[in-house]
């Protein structure tokens, strides 16, 4: 069974509340979970305590048996210290331009440089 620590979502239309569970990978995003480890309120300023709970002790536990972060769970734990803050890449490499068209501009900037400037 693939284990995951991940969000639940709950609460009323447009006012979401989570819960971070542990469930089979397989289940539905609200499906059966094993157990709820914590909450996140999105709602709540970021100076409150409450905005993320977490139950370190059964966080570790489930780790150690070897369920794996979610991204998201993974970026609020690293905020309460409980785990390393994940490498985000700034700039993705979609949207680098492609070969062809560094090639060209490689080519341009070596004509700008040797035509002398009036």
């Amino acid at each position: 069974m693939a284990l995951k620590i991940r969000l639940a979502r709950g609460g009323a239309k447009k006012h979401p509340f989570y819960r971070m569970v542990v469930t089979d990978s397989r289940n539905s995003r609200d499906g059966a979970f094993l157990e709820r480890v914590g909450s996140y309120d999105p709602f709540l300023a970021h100076e409150n305590p409450n905005r993320i709970v977490a139950n370190a002790d059964r966080i570790k536990y489930w780790t150690s048996v070897g369920a794996k972060l979610s991204d998201r769970v993974t970026v609020l734990l690293s905020k309460l210290g409980l785990c390393e803050k994940p490498v985000i890449c700034e700039t993705p490499q979609k949207s680098a331009p492609k070969k062809k068209a560094m090639e060209r501009l490689k080519a341009k900037q070596q004509t700008e440089a040797t035509t002398p400037a009036e």
